[in-house]
């Protein structure tokens, strides 16, 4: 099966396709000569994944999915939450985001959060929800060099390393994105249940 991951981020496409693996071929929007600047104005991750998902399978008619994620810590009401992607301004780099979390951190004892990950799927005109959790913490530097966002100061519960300084198997068999996808995977290969909803 082939499917659409409605993004553009190349760091997003590769880690579902290592997550994805040989259940199905994952396509970018790239791959499908798909270059728009698609709307991301809901107030929700759930409604930011299906924004991106309805715009590619309105304009283009294939059947596609979409990822939201967003970062929640707990000192800071839950922010930025659906703002994660540009906590530091609209054109900021990971690493902007990264420092503005670690300045608005200083001096907090309390340094719980969740990333959490919501999927979009649209498979023969029907849509579908998938969410995805993972709790931790957020430490005072940066650790490792992997992954991309704010994996190098997210420490994941139960864990030593931070998601920056895991291999990539280790990190997509417990990230948010992981079990969004995972869940995704399941519900594909038991497609047959018009009503199955996973959310």
């Amino acid at each position: 099966m082939e499917l659409i991951f409605a993004t553009h981020n190349q760091h997003k496409t590769e880690e579902v396709r290592e997550i994805a693996a040989s259940a199905f071929q994952v396509k970018n929007l790239k791959d499908i000569g798909c270059f728009d600047e698609i709307p991301e104005t809901a107030d929700t991750l759930q409604g930011n994944a299906l924004q991106k998902a309805r715009y590619v399978h309105e304009h283009y008619h294939v059947d596609c999915f979409a990822d939201d994620t967003g970062l929640e810590v707990e000192a800071l009401d839950g922010r930025p939450g659906v703002y994660s992607a540009r906590f530091a301004g609209e054109h900021c780099s990971y690493q902007d985001n990264v420092d503005k979390l670690l300045k608005e951190m200083e001096g907090k004892n309390n340094r719980k959060a969740c990333f959490k990950t919501v999927v979009a799927l649209i498979l023969n005109d029907k849509e579908y929800l998938f969410e995805g959790r993972v709790d931790g913490v957020i430490i005072e530097n940066q650790r490792g060099s992997s992954g991309f966002g704010y994996d190098p100061v997210f420490l994941p519960e139960g864990f030593e390393q931070t998601f920056a300084e895991m291999g990539e198997e280790e990190k997509n068999s417990i990230s948010h994105r992981g079990r969004a996808m995972r869940k995704l995977m399941f519900f594909l290969k038991d497609k047959k249940n018009d009503d199955f909803k996973l959310f």
